[in-house]
């Protein structure tokens, strides 16, 4: 039983090319399917492949603004995980906020890479949860095509009750904003999720 809330809000980071857009509309419409207000807000549209792009969504109850306050994030997913690190004034310990990270670790133009490790002790300093998932690795093993990364994290996080939001309202809202071909792909990509959360 999922139990309502006031307002929840999420904060989604990765870089273009990764489906953050399509994530957060499949999150408004499952919002909106539980009767929720629910905004959105795309603050860097740098979505070509390879840019930084950060999504917002906040529903609820009323909703009013559309950007997530610092300190003020329930959930962060990140699909590459150098890209948590500039959401981390989202969250505070206070807040209780979680960072769900994909350790999918991209190339930047002209910077070295940051470790794995070396990610988690600086989330550490603002999150007491943190769960690290090989998203690319699990969805190019088991499906396939680690695009779908994004959408297996957005399913492990509702199956383990990050998102309070039912999975049967994600699943519809996947079938409404995924274009027909992709649905049975992204259904089995939400089955395995479901198959996951339960190891």
């Amino acid at each position: 039983m999922v139990k309502k809330i006031n307002q929840f809000n999420i904060v989604i980071s990765g870089v273009g090319g990764q489906g953050l857009i399509t994530l957060t509309k499949i999150l408004a419409e499952a919002a909106t399917i539980e009767n929720y207000q629910a905004k959105t807000s795309e603050l860097h549209g740098l979505s070509q492949r390879g840019g930084s792009v950060e999504t917002h969504i906040r529903f609820g109850k009323e909703i009013y603004s559309p950007l997530v306050r610092q300190g003020g994030a329930d959930l962060i997913i990140s699909i590459e995980a150098q890209e948590s690190l500039k959401a981390c004034h989202y969250a505070s310990q206070k807040a209780g906020t979680v960072f769900l990270v994909n350790d999918f670790l991209a190339p930047i133009v002209g910077q070295k890479i940051i470790s794995l490790e070396r990610i988690s002790q600086i989330l550490k300093k603002f999150s007491k949860k943190i769960i690290l998932i090989p998203a690319n690795e699990i969805t190019k093993k088991e499906l396939g095509n680690p695009v779908l990364a994004g959408i297996y994290l957005l399913c492990l996080a509702t199956f383990k009750n990050l998102i309070p939001l039912k999975p049967s309202s994600v699943l519809r809202a996947v079938k409404e904003m995924v274009p027909a071909k992709y649905f049975d792909l992204n259904k089995k990509t939400f089955e395995l999720a479901r198959k996951k959360a339960r190891t």
